[in-house]
């Protein structure tokens, strides 16, 4: 009795100390982050100022202006949506339809299995359930998972085995065809829901005739299982819980996910064999089955919501490939499935309202064509100013991380909400070029996600336990130290251009040169042409000049002329009459290393 006390013990302290130390980390983060905020702001304007001097730069600074208040505009608006969304109750038991849930696999093994179990244990009357597992050619033992779970309730899941691997889209096809639902529920077998995530999800087709799909919220199931996972888990929170509440207050979410969705029967029949057979480019559509789902049913005049209390659990890749491929196949099927949406959504394609569809689908196509655009500028750009320019891109990805780890501090209370920072820098440096290749090989359906299986199997929705701590105080102090470095190279003096006084008209100007915030030097002179801030050289008259040395005044310099070089680190060469008047405190070795 006395060992479990101290163990117990022992746990708590582990645990009070997990949450100090996570603590203290996080504030040194968001210390770190209000620093490049505030710091951040006037060297992006200053590095504006410096391309703008350059004619052909222009025009794509002024397209980077109205880009930037389109989507604050949209963030604002969507920030409204999202606040004010509410999911629906789930339904009585009387209310509810039949339902068929679909679940296809390939290459699962065990987990399969365990998908099955958690859709089994669902809160659903059994007389209005009917599940159906498909086995889409695996070549590893999914099949025999399969029928362990048939075995323990053969009267409930029909199984389906195609003779080889014909895609996901050939296997949730045949669910459709064998089901007798009037809702169809479609689950990835490598994925597990709640007791009440089916009851939730179908309430409203079962509420509302003119919702004909429903999206569920998608959660990551293995985020114990490395970095990757948990940035996953707070870059899906905002994914659903922000992106898609707000889509779902205008009744067109764009996308429903693989993972959990909802189709009502009616909605889908009409529209399926088109469904199966349709190609791009004359290729067939072997990607994005759930996308252009959405968009058949948009179509056809139905809403498509999404449903917050809808839990669904899910795996995502714990590799960077293996991320690639997912995101790079989410990407290509976007590119495809925002044209297939612009054939009807600016037609009267339902009677209810349609102008949020229509601001959302806007949106996608500024960020497929023009944000794709903009990143390859910003290339060019690097060439010509690259500390600039690189503290910029930094800047702005820790900014975008830094909102998505508020969202999910504000929605969830937890401490893990610190990944966001991390995600940020980790998605500019190594996935911002999936999309601009999406771009540009939308017809490529290769480099899927599915591989053999480990064996590893999650039965249930991962907590949060010390044996993380040492992991996730790891990245947070590589997020301390990214942000702590962005911060010191926007505050040292060697990283940033002159104060802005130099930029302006011809006339009087006044500068100063600082080093760990004291004054090098001070020059007051007239400008004799207008020079904007960056470029060299400033032809100056009537130099005064104040050469400082830790402090303090050490010499005078006037003269009649001098040529200031801003892009030759920021160099005087004095021209006519030159008189330096050294100051009786300095000494002589002060006066030479100045001269020099």
């Amino acid at each position: 009795m006395l060992q479990g006390q101290s163990a117990g013990a022992s746990r708590r302290g582990k645990i009070r100390f997990k949450r100090v130390l996570e603590a203290i980390l996080i504030l040194a983060c968001a210390s770190a982050l209000a620093l490049v905020l505030f710091k951040g702001w006037d060297h992006a304007a200053a590095t504006f100022d410096r391309l703008w001097v350059r004619s052909w730069a222009q025009p794509l600074l002024v397209l980077a202006q109205i880009l930037m208040v389109v989507n604050l505009a949209a963030m604002v608006w969507r920030i409204y949506l999202m606040c004010t969304y509410r999911p629906m109750p789930g339904c009585r038991d009387e209310d509810l339809p039949v339902v068929t849930v679909v679940v296809p696999a390939y290459n699962e093994g065990r987990q399969v299995a365990e998908t099955l179990r958690s859709v089994l244990a669902s809160d659903y009357p059994p007389e209005k359930f009917q599940i159906i597992a498909v086995d889409d050619g695996s070549q590893d033992d999914t099949w025999q998972w399969m029928q362990r779970a048939h075995a323990e309730a053969p009267d409930r899941i029909t199984l389906i085995q195609q003779p080889r691997n014909m895609g996901k889209r050939r296997a949730l096809y045949d669910g459709f065809k064998r089901g007798s639902g009037q809702v169809f529920v479609t689950i990835d077998s490598d994925s597990l829901v709640l007791a009440d995530t089916i009851r939730n999800l179908v309430t409203p087709i079962a509420r509302d005739a003119k919702v004909g799909g429903v999206a569920g919220n998608v959660r990551v199931l293995n985020r114990r299982q490395g970095l990757i996972p948990r940035m996953m888990e707070v870059s899906f929170t905002f994914s659903f819980d922000f992106i898609r509440a707000s889509q779902s207050r205008v009744n067109t979410v764009i996308c429903t996910p693989g993972a959990l969705s909802a189709y009502k029967r009616d909605a889908v029949m009409p529209v399926l064999d088109g469904w199966l057979t349709q190609t791009f480019l004359g290729k067939p559509a072997n990607i994005g089955e759930d996308r252009a789902m959405t968009n058949l049913i948009l179509e056809s005049g139905y809403h498509v919501l999404f449903q917050r209390n809808a839990m669904v659990y899910t795996e995502v890749p714990t590799r960077y490939r293996n991320l690639c491929k997912m995101f790079l196949r989410w990407a290509r099927s976007n590119v495809r499935e925002s044209l297939a949406m612009t054939r009807f959504i600016f037609r009267d394609f339902r009677t209810t309202p349609k102008s949020g569809a229509r601001v959302n689908l806007m949106l996608e196509v500024i960020n497929l064509t023009l944000m794709q655009l903009l990143k390859l500028v910003g290339l060019l750009w690097l060439t010509t100013l690259p500390l600039g320019i690189s503290l910029n891109l930094l800047f702005g990805a820790l900014m975008g991380g830094g909102i998505l780890a508020l969202f999910y501090a504000i929605r969830h209370r937890s401490l893990a909400s610190v990944w966001g920072l991390p995600y940020g820098v980790y998605n500019l440096l190594s996935l911002s070029w999936i999309s601009t290749y999406a771009l540009c090989t939308p017809h490529n359906s290769g480099w899927l996600t599915r591989q053999q299986t480990s064996g590893a199997v999650r039965t249930r929705p991962p907590a949060w336990g010390w044996r993380l701590a040492a992991t996730r105080a790891g990245a947070m102090a590589s997020a301390l130290v990214v942000g702590s470095s962005l911060a010191w190279a926007l505050t040292n003096p060697m990283t940033q251009p002159l104060a802005k006084e130099i930029a302006q008209p011809a006339g009087p100007v006044t500068a100063t040169v600082r080093h760990q915030g004291m004054p090098v030097w001070t020059v007051r002179a007239t400008a004799m042409e207008e020079v904007p801030l960056g470029l060299g050289p400033i032809t100056l008259s009537g130099v005064d000049m104040v050469l400082y040395s830790e402090g303090r005044v050490v010499s005078r310099v006037r003269a009649d002329q001098a040529v200031l070089n801003l892009e030759d680190s920021k160099s005087f060469t004095f021209k006519g009459r030159v008189r330096m008047n050294p100051t009786h405190r300095a000494k002589q070795s002060e006066l030479s290393s100045l001269s020099s």
